[in-house]
């Protein structure tokens, strides 16, 4: 069944939804960065978010080292170099907040998670807090019309592997882009659009969130609802709570 995308325009509709570009070296928009060749990347209370798309570099953060090949992702706070010599790939930022640093990788195939229309997704990198960015994999069976959808802010991201197609309501319009393998892309906030593959072709893309609405709070996440007072979770006794946040980690500006 094809998606109705002929429903108007609401307030607050960008003029494109759906921006490509190619992966040439330096900013492609704003918190978007393609790499082809080394950087040094400033800004203390920013984070940056990775993925070595072909090739390898070199990870330089806070005196350690790291090599990191194609299929290999990051979450990096604070300044950080890539040496690269063969190999490419993007960084995305979030600025004004300080998130954990982690590697990882190569990426799964598909997802673990159901997504809509038969779609899956994995989140790679977990917000730390509820609210806090994210990184996705998802994976586009054959045969895959999605609904045609928004969301309500930025999608940065790269076609990972395989074929597709993104209609995108641009300028007024119902355009269809090719979707090709090293493609990086912007999704604007409140942009309708939807991704379709064909019979046997499947999809796979990497997509940053700046924000989410879920992961842990201070009132809900494994430990404190997993500590048990003579059978009572802790969450619950408001006498044993940690107070305050004086001693806690909360983005920019905590401790390094």
């Amino acid at each position: 069944m094809e998606p109705d995308m002929s429903a108007p325009d609401r307030p607050g509709t960008p003029a494109e939804a759906f921006v490509s570009y190619r992966c040439q070296h330096g900013l492609l928009a704003p918190s978007l960065v393609a790499w082809n060749r080394s950087l040094t990347v400033d800004g203390p209370d920013d984070t940056h978010f990775g993925y070595v798309y072909q090739g390898h570099a070199r990870l330089r953060h806070r005196g350690r080292c790291w090599r990191l090949r194609a299929g290999d992702y990051f979450c990096a706070p604070g300044p950080l170099e890539l040496e690269v010599r063969y190999g490419r790939g993007i960084l995305m930022k979030r600025a004004d907040w300080r998130g954990l640093f982690l590697l990882g990788g190569p990426v799964e195939h598909k997802g673990r998670l159901r997504y809509i229309d038969q779609c899956s997704d994995t989140t790679l990198i977990q917000p730390v807090r509820r609210g806090d960015p994210c990184v996705n994999l998802l994976y586009f069976p054959p045969g895959v019309m999605q609904t045609a959808h928004t969301h309500p802010s930025d999608r940065l991201g790269l076609v990972l592997s395989g074929y597709g197609h993104c209609i995108a309501r641009n300028h007024g319009a119902d355009v269809t882009i090719a979707l090709l393998p090293g493609m990086i892309f912007r999704i604007a906030a409140n942009g309708r659009h939807h991704f379709a593959t064909g019979p046997d072709d499947e999809l796979r893309v990497l997509a940053y969130h700046p924000d989410s609405d879920c992961g842990p709070t201070d009132d809900d996440h494994a430990m404190i609802n997993r500590t048990l007072v003579d059978g009572v979770p802790a969450r619950e006794l408001a006498a044993i709570r940690t107070r305050g946040d004086t001693m806690l980690e909360h983005g920019a500006g905590a401790p390094a």
